[in-house]
Order: structure tokens, then sequence, then C-alpha cells
């Protein structure tokens, strides 16, 4: 796709209604090829949406550096950043072209702090394993904008909240992460049961989402040890709340997938209704 190309689709989005915004708890590397519960969840949200986008931008828990960085590759590689797998797993290439003018204007969005132009990363798995099953075609541009891992939790709400406009741009915008993500706990087998804390901690989020109790989930610190189990580093959690920094005040929290898998990994994804 051309710039030029892309410069068409996004003008004829100006005007479009508002794109919703989601969070899509990823898990495990592997439901990248799975066919499961999860994996098909995936391809309903797809189809669900109220028209394809005219771009993805995914802020994902893979992509952590010091600044914040935007990824304007015109045609991104696609990152297999795991190791152990079946090789299969290795194979999958996700062709989804890049969207370098979106990527630019969310650049000048961004007020708060100056954004690194970033033409090396590509889509890591927190991206392509997600949206191979939402859009399998790749058919739909796709950039990223980096977590940086050295600011705090408000730091990246506010941020969030810069990006507003571009979802009356047909831009999705997908922080994609886990809610709870404690890997020291996990339990390899597909059939574990849940942990008490984990089950326990999801529901207080599903909670508060409900209620638009953001300020608690930002100030996540406050809710106790089943917090400090269920994030015990906050990379996978961030992406949750760039989500919540794109919520408008009369929109409603849609979930459209729940499972603790793992025992110690919420998959909850939700997004704006």
């Amino acid at each position: 796709m051309q710039l030029n190309d892309l410069r068409n689709i996004t003008s004829e989005f100006k005007s479009t209604s508002q794109m919703p915004v989601m969070f899509i708890g990823h898990g495990n590397p592997m439901n990248g090829i799975s066919d499961n519960a999860f994996t098909r969840a995936l391809g309903k949200m797809g189809q669900d949406l109220p028209h394809k986008p005219a771009a993805i931008l995914v802020i994902s828990a893979h992509w952590l550096t010091k600044g914040t960085h935007v990824l304007v590759a015109p045609q991104p590689e696609t990152i297999h950043d795991f190791g152990g797998f079946p090789e299969a797993l290795y194979a999958v290439q996700y062709p989804a072209p890049g969207a370098p003018e979106l990527a630019r204007e969310t650049k000048q969005l961004i007020t708060s702090t100056q954004v690194i132009e970033d033409d090396h990363w590509g889509l890591d798995h927190g991206s392509w394993t997600v949206l191979k099953h939402m859009y399998p075609m790749a058919d739909v541009p796709v950039f990223q904008l980096s977590i940086d891992y050295h600011q705090p939790p408000e730091y990246h709400f506010k941020l969030a909240t810069e990006l507003k406009t571009l979802r009356n741009k047909g831009v999705l915008i997908m922080g994609s992460g886990n809610i709870v993500h404690n890997l020291r706990q996990v339990v390899f087998s597909d059939n574990a049961k849940p942990y008490d804390w984990a089950l326990s901690f999801d529901n207080t989020v599903k909670q508060k989402l409900e209620q638009g109790a953001f300020n608690d989930l930002v100030n996540y610190r406050n809710l106790g040890l089943e917090a400090q189990l269920s994030i015990p580093t906050n990379d996978h959690y961030l992406p949750m709340i760039y989500t919540l920094g794109l919520v408008d005040k009369n929109e409603s929290i849609q979930f459209t997938y729940e499972e603790i898998q793992n025992g110690s990994i919420s998959m909850r994804c939700f997004k704006t209704a």
C-alpha cells in the first residue's frame, strides 16, 4: 500500500462514527495458531465491529521502551518474540501493511511527551497473534505505540486521552496484555484450575470497569494482596490503562471474553459500547 493510498483511506474516515476501543487479554503465544474458545471469540470480535477499521493501533505489553515510540514502518516485520515453542509458531507471518501517515499523526497528537519515530520494530506477538484471528487476510494497516516502562500508570492514562480523535478517523485502538499475569505461578496444563486470588482480582477489575471506577484501576497498588499477586510486574496491565484513558464518559464497557488460563493468566477482553 502506497502512502497516497493510505492518505485517501484516512480521509474517507474523517467524519465516520466513532470506533470502539478494545482491550485484549492475549495470553500464551500458542493462541496464534490455536483453535479454541478464545481464538474463535477473537474472530467474532472482528466481525462484530461496525465496519472494518481504516487502521489498527496496538499498545502491546511486549514493546517496552525508554520514552514513547511509534512504529512508522510501511511494512512491519512479524516478530517472534518468545522462545521454546513449536516451529509452526515461528513460521507464522502476518504481513499487514503499516500506517506511517497515521503513526506520524499520532506523534503530533501527543503533546505530553516527545514521541520517537521507530522503523525497526515490527508487530510483536501482542499484536499478530490476536489480529491473525480478527483479520486473517492481514488487509488492515497496523502500527504500534510503545509503553514507556519508566513511567507510572497515571502517565499512561493521561497520554491515552490525547489519542481520542483517532477513533473518529476509523482507527481501532487496542490495548493487548493481561489483567492478571503472574508467570511464576503458571500451571502448564490446559485444564489448570484458576487460583482463587486470580479469579477474585479479575472479578474486582470487572466490577470496577462496570462502575467506571477507572481511578481505582489506575491506582491498582491500593487494591491489596490480590493485586500484588496478579500484577507482579505491570507490563501486561498497562495496556488496559491506555484503553481506559480512551473511554468517553457516555460509553459503557461490554465484556467480549473471560477466562483464566494456566491458573494465573486472565484472558478477559472488553470493548466500549
